[in-house]
């Protein structure tokens, strides 16, 4: 637990912590803005899935209903929300190189797993604060909107609070790949850029793609979507199951088995890594 405390007093003696924040509050009051309009549009429209067959027209009145509308508004955020947290925990990591402090930490503290360990459990508090602060925001905004569109806030619903909770593993979980990534990536600047890159282009491009070679090798395809990360978070704050796509606890498992591997890959190389 020392060691955790003296991660965070790191995290704390810097501005980078605060400036994330700053640049995450705007980006969850978009995000919030954004819920909104699409949940307008999904409860004015007539015939959900109209146009449309299959299991996108399933999947189309799944996401239409009240629950669904509900916990995708109360987890406003999750999506910039884990780029920021995923590109500050990478920083954890990558400050020890960039401020040149990594050889007096491997030298005060030689077993470098705690090392390593700790800055995870500094990243998964860090993490938890992002969710905490988004969630809180979320109960007090989202009932506002839920009355603009004369539905109710569905907070009596266990599906709403498992997609809330759901979220703040998400959060944790991406915490610890950005702590793998920065051991993989010492750069500071390029771990930024890096797992920017490859989150955002990762989330807007799989659509896409998985949507053409669906449609060349079946449907069965469409459920390897859930192996890409943010994929993953996004099936697991649906408030129900949804058609054509695997059960929420799968996008769970896949992003702890990200976590675990990427988290232990980081802990192996750091331990083996010359620091200069």
């Amino acid at each position: 637990m020392n060691l955790v405390r003296a991660e965070l007093l790191k995290i704390r003696s810097t501005n980078t912590w605060w400036i994330f924040g700053l640049i995450a509050l705007p980006l969850w009051a978009a995000a919030l803005l954004y819920n909104w309009a699409m949940s307008e549009f999904l409860v004015s429209a007539d015939n959900a899935g109209e146009g449309l067959e299959g299991t996108q027209a399933e999947q189309m009145r799944a996401v239409s209903e009240t629950v669904n509308i509900a916990s995708n508004l109360f987890t406003s955020g999750q999506f910039f929300g884990l780029l920021v947290v995923l590109v500050l925990a990478a920083i954890v990591v990558t400050n020890e190189y960039f401020h040149q402090t990594a050889t007096t930490t491997f030298l005060v503290t030689p077993r470098r797993e705690s090392v390593i360990l700790a800055k995870l459990g500094a990243a998964v508090i860090l993490g938890a604060i992002f969710w905490l602060v988004t969630t809180v925001l979320n109960l007090i905004a989202v009932p506002f909107v839920m009355d603009a569109l004369n539905i109710g806030t569905q907070l009596g619903e266990p599906a709403v609070w498992r997609a809330i909770g759901l979220n703040g593993l998400a959060y944790a979980l991406w915490a610890i790949l950005g702590v793998g990534a920065g051991v993989l990536i010492r750069s500071q600047i390029g771990a930024a850029i890096t797992l920017s890159a490859v989150y955002v282009v990762g989330f807007t491009s799989v659509a896409g793609v998985f949507a053409l070679l669906t449609q060349k090798f079946g449907e069965w395809f469409g459920y390897l979507q859930v192996l890409v990360p943010s994929t993953a978070s996004n099936l697991m704050i649906s408030g129900t199951e949804l058609p054509g796509s695997p059960p929420r606890w799968v996008g769970a498992v896949v992003l702890i088995g990200y976590a675990l591997f990427l988290g232990g890959l980081g802990t192996w190389i750091a331990k083996r890594r010359d620091v200069t």
